[in-house]
């Protein structure tokens, strides 16, 4: 059975990737910390840069005020 990495939120463990189990089965590990930060082995940290580097880019609309423009397709 391959590693699962999980968080700890709210007091449930949320796997941070599709998990191959059954809905229901029940599992029993023993949680091992890990340090922040740390690759994980699915590759979804460079699958993260990758969205960051782009979501870092600035896009030039031509709209100098966007916010006045709010309410333009509203009824």
């Amino acid at each position: 059975m391959e590693t699962i990495l999980a968080v700890f939120e709210n007091g449930v463990f949320r796997p941070v990737a599709p998990v191959a189990l059954p809905e229901h089965a029940e599992v029993e590990f023993e949680p091992r910390l890990v340090q922040a930060g740390a690759a994980r082995s699915n590759g979804s940290s460079d699958a993260l840069d990758g969205v960051y580097s782009i979501l870092s880019e600035r896009y030039e609309s031509g709209h100098t005020d966007t916010a006045a423009r709010h309410d333009e397709h509203q009824p």
